[in-house]
């Protein structure tokens, strides 16, 4: 198996372009689009169908009035001023989605990286959306399949790098370094330089990761929030949702048989 990191999302357009034949591609939004997508999944919600514009979301809206919008811009739900409509149902945080509000439920979110970085992956053979909450039954799942690729994505912030991401990424590179659950049986994976700098950045900072991601840009922002400030520790914990999540043909992530 070779493992490719992809660092930033200006590397997307041309992820994009490229032929994904027998590859998996893992992406990770930590803070927050992966983690909440995870959330609602495992907290019942039927699907999550990830969109880059508002504009799209409005118009499965219009389509099937049934399912819920969720998503933000600038980290915080998105509101009728930028619609032109109406407020979203839900915003970013995955605190959000208990079972009580999504449950059999399908939402339609859009969010300012996560979401984008979703749908670039598209032609690959399997699209995963990680984190830290589901990462172990994500590597143990990858490692059955026995890809002969996998690229993992870090959505990060803007056009940025985005640290949480990376360690992430890290996490599972680590997890196949030492011959674990993310490699093929007997094999171990071939490392591009950026999935060796994703590696050892995790192995430096898991002694203390949540102390390694308060520091990044994106929890900053979060923890000057009083009302998202849990959202950085609620996903930084480990392996507490045993699900798969996959984008199916039709562009909706589901919980997959793990």
């Amino acid at each position: 198996m070779k493992i490719e990191v992809i660092l930033t999302p200006a590397e997307l357009p041309a992820l994009a372009r490229r032929d994904f034949l027998d590859t998996a591609c893992v992406v990770f939004d930590v803070l927050r689009a992966t983690s909440t997508i995870v959330t609602a999944l495992q907290h019942g919600a039927a699907a999550v169908i990830p969109v880059g514009e508002i504009p799209e979301a409005l118009a499965i809206k219009k389509q099937r009035p049934d399912v819920l919008l969720g998503g933000e811009r600038d980290g915080v739900k998105i509101r009728a001023a930028q619609t032109g409509e109406t407020d979203f149902d839900l915003g970013n945080s995955p605190r959000e989605y208990t079972p009580e509000i999504v449950r059999d439920r399908t939402i339609v979110s859009t969010t300012t990286n996560g979401t984008r970085a979703l749908r670039a992956g598209a032609g690959a053979k399997t699209i995963l959306a990680a984190s830290f909450l589901n990462l172990t039954v994500t590597a143990e799942f990858l490692r059955r399949k026995a890809f002969e690729n996998l690229v993992l994505v870090c959505a990060g912030t803007r056009e940025n790098v985005a640290l949480e991401d990376v360690l992430a990424a890290g996490a599972l590179c680590e997890l196949a370094a030492r011959g674990g659950s993310a490699t093929c049986e007997g094999a171990r994976p071939t490392f591009s330089d950026a999935t060796e700098m994703a590696r050892r950045a995790y192995v430096q900072a898991k002694s203390d990761l949540a102390a390694a991601v308060r520091s990044s840009e994106n929890a900053r922002r979060l923890l000057a929030v009083p009302e998202l400030r849990d959202d950085v520790s609620f996903c930084l914990q480990r392996d507490i949702f045993p699900l798969v999540a996959g984008m199916e043909a039709d562009g909706a992530i589901r919980r997959q048989s793990a």
